[in-house]
């Protein structure tokens, strides 16, 4: 009876590990599409009032990316017996460039999403950073200084070994485990710390500057919700991307278990939640995802309105 049980738990276990990699990247390339569907309907289509739209779009791509690396693999490697990562010289050069360079765009585009609320909100007019052309220019920044400190994937990894197979490591260098030490550092800890450090502006702002009397321009996309949305991003970043990550880069010699992948796919399932977030705790998006599913028309967009904050004057006001 016991070895009944313990052999149903571990074909359990099997079918869990194998699929659920499968069900993420069918699930999240969908809810991800949908993602960049409502950001394109004209509600968000005025982006140089809400430059942070663009961060938005960005993520979601390179979420949809980060699911057909290692997360793709651990569903080939159990169900078909091979991996893309040594299927080929081309594949390993390719996916092995893309598992770096997909969590590295979408954590550092994070940060500067979190630094873009900072400054909105300590700021009464908007710096260029964060317009529309400023926002654009980092994105691109991201995307090229991530490409480059990826590039040698491309250019050094990936050689046959004399008994045919393939090496994903490079001739010159030990690429593993060495850069999933550095993937720690630059996927998980100083992007988590960047974030909690500017959502922790945005709140200490809130609380010490709230009765400042000035005038501002306040899109109906509301700036507060947008906030709770990068809060609670900040928390599940930590809860589900960094326990994968260390055991990523501190065992990587030991072959792999249950619990590894089980921890991948948490990690993976991470760059699922942006669309339940937005629909939860963003508004503007909620109604214009409802108006999407229900074909009702919608050719309101966001236009700014004065907003006037008054507060008790200080005796020197007086």
């Amino acid at each position: 009876m016991s070895n009944n049980t313990t052999t149903n738990v571990k074909s359990t276990e099997h079918l869990v590990t194998t699929y659920y990699p499968l069900v993420l990247v069918i699930n999240g390339t969908l809810l991800n599409v949908l993602i960049l569907i409502v950001l394109y309907r004209p509600t968000f289509r005025n982006t140089k009032k809400q430059p942070i739209i663009h961060y938005m779009r960005a993520i979601a791509i390179f979420d949809i990316f980060m699911l057909y690396g290692w997360n793709l693999d651990h569903y080939l490697s159990s169900k078909h017996g091979f991996r893309l990562l040594t299927y080929s010289i081309a594949t390993c050069k390719i996916f092995g460039f893309l598992n770096y360079f997909a969590g590295h765009s979408s954590a550092w585009l994070r940060v500067f999403m979190c630094f873009d609320r900072y400054i909105s909100a300590s700021r009464l007019r908007r710096p260029w950073c964060s317009r529309q052309k400023g926002v654009l220019i980092i994105i691109s920044c991201i995307i090229i200084l991530v490409t480059l400190f990826n590039f040698h994937f491309l250019i050094f990894a990936c050689f046959y070994r004399p008994n045919g197979t393939i090496d994903p490591n490079a001739q010159l260098y030990q690429i593993y485990p060495l850069w999933d030490n550095i993937n720690l550092g630059v996927y998980n800890c100083i992007p988590f710390i960047l974030m909690v450090i500017f959502n922790s502006g945005v709140f200490i702002y809130h609380l010490i500057k709230r009765r400042r009397v000035r005038v501002i321009q306040q899109s109906q996309i509301q700036h507060r919700a947008i906030s709770i949305t990068l809060v609670i991003t900040t928390f599940l970043f930590l809860t589900m991307t960094i326990p994968a990550t260390i055991v990523a880069a501190f065992f990587a010699t030991a072959p792999p278990t249950d619990l590894a992948k089980i921890l991948d796919s948490i990690l993976y399932t991470y760059h699922l939640t942006s669309f339940p977030l937005y629909l939860i705790t963003f508004k503007e998006f909620r109604w214009e995802f409802i108006k999407m599913i229900t074909c009702k028309n919608n050719n309101r967009r966001i236009v700014p309105t004065q907003v006037v904050i008054a507060i008790a004057r200080t005796p020197n006001q007086l």
